[in-house]
């Protein structure tokens, strides 16, 4: 269990999410994290560049300071570090199980909100924008590769997602083994 709570705490080292965006005018790419409470690049003016591009197709400005999940998740992952802390200490696996159940869904909504903001991100154009395609979207996936006009964007969990996400497996075993062991 203290695997699980170690691996979740991950997120305030390393971003919880990688998207990439590749063109012929971007050949390296260009990538953005996002961390639980911030969004950064693989170099100082990531963002803006992004936020250029968007501009063309009409899409809103990505400004951190406006998305309030960035605010108040890393108090989510506090909350839940101390819960699997307090299951740990109580070591039965009935707790165990409920902390991984809890973390699913948690992990399930985040994803959800996740794809209601690159959806509202990539749907929501202004009408004024520079460049128009009637009826195209520029909402990247959540998970995997997508074509978007001349952009591939990549998107997968960068290092802290992975470890947030083997907190899930790590809480499942602390309760199976503790079952097992009465």
């Amino acid at each position: 269990m203290f695997l699980a709570v170690i691996s979740l705490l991950c997120l305030f080292l390393f971003p919880m999410w990688r998207i990439t965006l590749l063109a012929p005018q971007y050949p390296q790419g260009v990538t953005m994290y996002i961390h639980i409470n911030k969004i950064a690049g693989d170099s100082p003016g990531t963002l803006q560049n992004v936020n250029i591009l968007n501009h063309y197709v009409g899409m809103k400005f990505i400004e951190p300071e406006s998305i309030p999940e960035l605010k108040y998740f890393p108090y989510i992952i506090l909350g839940l570090s101390f819960l699997g802390l307090i299951a740990a200490a109580i070591n039965k696996s009935g707790f165990y199980f409920a902390w991984c159940v809890l973390l699913v869904a948690l992990s399930v909504a985040g994803i959800y909100d996740f794809y209601l903001w690159e959806y509202d991100y990539g749907h929501d154009l202004a009408a004024n924008a520079p460049i128009k395609i009637p009826g195209a979207s520029f909402q990247p996936p959540v998970f995997g590769v997508k074509q978007i006009i001349n952009f591939t964007a990549i998107s997968y969990p960068a290092l802290g997602g992975i470890f947030a996400g083997l907190a899930i497996p790590f809480a499942f075993m602390a309760g199976w083994i503790k079952q097992k062991s009465t």
